[in-house]
């Protein structure tokens, strides 16, 4: 059985976690698969959207702890973390559909994702520190970039479950959603997404990624330097609007 199910529907790709029986807990088998859909999704062109997402009663519970007792949170910390990073250059964009359980991997996981959509019963932890591990997939990148660093520290120092709202108001996630609408919800934020220019999502997060860190006067150079303007389907959007408002 795969640990990961692939779809392609409408343009939007959906990848979903298939572990649950141990509630997606996130192994090598399941990064190696993960890398293999990145890598394709990559050099797609029909592709306007991906969502990532978790069969089961959770998104994830983690780094699956039988893989690090087992001595592979050493031996494979550095794919796994490129497998993250490949995963975050993605040219179109990804969103994170999370329900009930994101701990600690999981987190990671989804803070690769450009957004992060939750439903109300959610809980998300950072518990390196309740197990003695310290960060090797981008925890301490990515989440101080998300909330702040007073906060990242809180939630690694403390490894406390945070709730949907509070998520929410610390901007760790974009949306909350009812438990029974966050699918739904999620897809159709995604087909608006697809529907817009390809063209144009793939230059804003090249260029979002690339001034990442740089001073405001640095960021603008670089947009006026790489921004292609109209973008390859602009002529023909355009188009398209002046001929529907006849």
């Amino acid at each position: 059985m795969s640990n990961l199910l692939v779809e392609i529907s409408d343009c939007i790709a959906t990848l979903t976690l298939n572990r649950p029986e141990v509630m997606n807990a996130l192994n090598y088998d399941v990064f190696k698969e993960l890398e293999s859909a990145v890598a394709d999704l990559a050099s797609r062109e029909d592709v306007g959207c991906v969502i990532l997402c978790g069969a089961g009663r959770a998104f994830s519970s983690g780094h699956d702890l039988n893989d690090i007792d087992a001595g592979a949170e050493a031996d494979h910390a550095e794919f796994e973390a490129k497998v993250l990073e490949q995963l975050a250059a993605l040219p179109m964009p990804t969103i994170a559909r999370v329900h009930k359980y994101c701990f600690t991997g999981a987190l990671e996981l989804i803070l690769a994702c450009d957004l992060i959509f939750i439903d109300e019963d959610t809980r998300l932890a950072d518990t390196h520190s309740k197990w003695g591990l310290s960060p090797v997939w981008g925890m301490t990148q990515r989440l101080p970039r998300r909330v702040g660093a007073a906060r990242a520290k809180d939630m690694m120092f403390s490894a406390r479950l945070v709730g949907a709202q509070e998520a929410l108001a610390i901007g760790l996630v974009e949306k909350v959603c009812a438990v029974d609408s966050l699918e739904e919800e999620t897809l159709a934020y995604a087909r608006e997404v697809a529907n817009n220019s390809r063209y144009t999502h793939r230059v804003c997060k090249d260029i979002l990624n690339q001034t990442d860190g740089m001073a405001l006067a640095q960021g603008l150079s670089y947009e006026y330097a790489n921004s292609p303007g109209a973008c390859d389907d602009a002529k023909e959007r355009v188009a398209n609007f002046i001929k529907n408002q006849k």
